[in-house]
């Protein structure tokens, strides 16, 4: 099958990708056309996730792109972005699935595991064998996760006990493993541990009545004695400047999926646009609707120039906090402007299911909050253009 960039690739960024990278995103746009765009609707209505679709997901190869242990073939940053936003264009909730199980639970053993644990626990991840969730956010901790966390490991000779509780913990209903992130008693470090979601104390509590990426089960977790011996400590998580790394190369894929929500709500109304008509035409023929789709395209595009960009740094070793920090922040600022518009054109079936955009809507408003907010990104942003920290 010939590769074809979106159309709403407007200034043709895709054409930066290699040949096989463009293989991959046409394999991957058709699998989840045909397997997993006919039931997100459904299991969105139901806050239920499709756990049919995992293996699928898994097989397309999405998982470990970006680690050497685990990846199929030499990739760019820049690729495994549009990856995201394949995923998003799609259904966002499937995004999130990816972006937990590759991004924040892979990503923190290929980052701040031993060699070891790599070796045992990634090809499990990228098979889909293991399934795992990311354990920051508390319930009292979000923005303040750096100062303010409050789940403990305390060492016991062999192994740490863990007591606590997190809060918004995507996958975490059905993971296999939850990395857990706790405040060390020893030395008021965070450190990382790879807890099987079997072990004793260890409770997983599905969050309801979610009106955003009501396809991600989000858990409340509670930690009460929970014993991880010593080699399931992440060996080279030793304070939150490791914790950062993994949220530095999340940050941008998240921006990525943003772009993706923005493609996706626009390419809906775009269809509906061309098929609705009104006054004996087209409502895609009116000047107003036309100027909506525009401003959609034009976000879009700036969205995609930026993300090209932070990626392009990653692989180059020069992106800081900042840069994934400001993608994170304008991106979702403009994917929430596109989702207004989108429903905007689509009158009252906007806010119908069956049209997409009412999806899109509200699961925009799910990623502008997590991944760091765009009042925290834009603090980490604008301590590095005036060398003054504004968090407090």
């Amino acid at each position: 099958m010939a590769f074809e960039p979106l159309a709403s690739d407007f200034y043709g960024f895709e054409n930066l990708l290699t040949d096989r990278e463009k293989s991959f995103l046409t394999d991957l746009r058709a699998h989840l056309e045909t397997e997993v765009k006919p039931l997100v609707n459904e299991y969105w209505e139901r806050a239920e996730f499709p756990m049919s679709i995992i293996p699928g997901i898994h097989k397309a190869g999405v998982i470990g792109l970006g680690d050497a242990e685990t990846q199929a073939f030499e990739n760019s940053a820049v690729f495994r972005g549009w990856v995201a936003l394949e995923l998003s264009r799609v259904d966002a909730s499937v995004s999130t699935y990816v972006g937990v199980q590759n991004g924040l639970a892979f990503g923190s053993i290929a980052l701040t595991g031993s060699d070891e644990q790599r070796a045992k626990w990634l090809p499990k991840m990228a098979s889909g064998e293991t399934i795992g969730a990311f354990g920051l956010t508390e319930p009292l901790s979000g923005s303040d996760s750096a100062q303010g966390l409050r789940t403990v490991a305390t060492r016991d000779g062999d192994n740490w006990v863990l007591n606590g509780s997190k809060r918004w913990i995507g996958n975490a209903t059905f993971s296999d493993i939850t990395v857990i992130w706790a405040r060390s008693a020893e030395d008021n470090q965070v450190k990382g541990f790879i807890v099987p979601t079997s072990t004793p104390g260890y409770t997983a509590t599905k969050i309801e009545g979610k009106q955003s990426l009501r396809m991600v089960q989000n858990a409340d977790i509670t930690l009460e004695n929970v014993v991880v011996p010593e080699s399931l400590r992440l060996q080279n998580a030793n304070s939150f400047k490791d914790t950062a790394k993994v949220l530095r190369q999340t940050r941008a894929e998240v921006a990525w999926a943003a772009v993706g929500v923005s493609v996706g709500a626009y390419e809906a109304a775009l269809k509906y646009a061309r098929e609705r008509i009104q006054f004996g035409k087209p409502i895609a023929s009116h000047q107003l609707i036309q100027d909506l789709l525009v401003k959609c395209m034009g976000n879009i595009t700036a969205s995609i120039a930026l993300c090209v960009r932070v990626s392009a740094m990653l692989d180059a070793g020069e992106q800081s906090d900042e840069h994934s920090a400001l993608a994170k922040a304008f991106t979702t600022s403009r994917m929430r402007e596109t989702v207004a518009y989108a429903r905007e054109i689509l009158g009252g079936n906007g806010i119908v299911l069956e049209y997409d955009v009412a999806r899109f809507f509200a699961d925009a408003e799910a990623l502008y909050s997590y991944e760091g907010t765009r009042e925290m990104n834009t603090l980490i942003v604008g301590r590095a253009l005036t060398g003054h920290a504004a968090f407090v």
